[in-house]
C-alpha cells in the first residue's frame, strides 16, 4: 500500500512552515551555530523519499524568497542537495539509529557549504550579516581567499546545525507513532 499524495504533500506543508519558522526563529536569537532551517525538509526527505524532500526544500527557499529576502531562492540548491542527500541515506539505512543519522548530519555538513559557499560569495560577497561574519573577516585579514574564509566559516556552523537537524529528525521518526509506521510501511513497501 502505498502513502497518499495527499498526506505527503500535507506533510510537505507543514515542514516548509517548520523549516521557515524554525529559521526565523534561530535567527532572531541569533543562536551560534544553529539555523534549523532545513529540519522539514530532512525529515520529508527521510519519510518519503529524496524527491519529495527536494520539492519541500526548493518551495522553502521559494516562500522565503518571496516573504524575507529575494537572495534566498539561489540557496534553493543547498536545500534540495540535503533532501537528496539525507532521502538516500534514508533509503539505503535506517535513519533511525542514531550513528546513520549523525554519519548523514557529518556529510551534509560538508556538502552544504561546497555548494552555498560560491552561491554567499557571488551574491553578497562572503559576508551575510550573521556572526560568521568576523570570522570571514579574520581569516580575510590573515590573508585566507574570500572562498576559503567564507567556506571555513560556514562550515562550522553547518557541522554543529546538520548534525543536529539529523539527530533531531532520527529521534522524530523513532519517537512519533505517526512518523514510524510511515517509515515502516516504506521499508515493508521496499522488501
Amino acid at each position: 500500500m502505498k502513502t497518499s499524495k495527499t498526506l505527503i504533500l500535507t506533510y510537505s506543508a507543514l515542514a516548509i512552515a517548520l523549516n521557515v519558522i524554525l529559521g526565523t526563529v534561530v535567527s532572531t536569537l541569533k543562536i551560534p551555530l544553529l539555523f534549523l532551517d532545513t529540519i522539514g525538509t530532512v525529515l520529508i526527505a527521510v519519510l518519503f523519499g529524496p524527491w519529495w524532500g527536494a520539492l519541500a526544500g526548493a518551495l522553502t527557499n521559494m516562500v522565503l524568497g518571496v516573504t524575507t529576502e529575494p537572495s534566498a531562492i539561489f540557496f534553493g540548491l543547498v536545500n534540495v542537495a540535503i533532501a537528496l542527500v539525507a532521502g538516500y541515506m534514508a533509503k539505503r539505512f535506517d535513519f533511525r539509529k542514531w550513528y546513520i543519522a549523525l554519519l548523514t548530519g557529518i556529510v551534509l555538513s560538508i556538502i552544504a557549504p561546497l555548494i552555498g559557499t560560491p552561491i554567499a560569495v557571488a551574491v553578497y560577497g562572503g559576508l551575510n550579516g550573521s556572526g560568521m561574519d568576523l570570522v570571514v573577516l579574520w581569516l580575510r585579514s590573515a590573508g585566507e581567499s574570500v572562498f576559503a574564509s567564507t567556506f571555513i566559516s560556514r562550515i562550522t556552523g553547518n557541522f554543529v546545525d546538520k548534525i543536529i537537524t539529523c539527530l533531531l529528525v532520527a529521534f522524530m521518526i523513532s519517537r512519533l507513532p505517526n512518523f514510524s509506521k510511515i517509515i515502516n510501511k516504506g521499508k515493508s513497501n521496499a522488501a
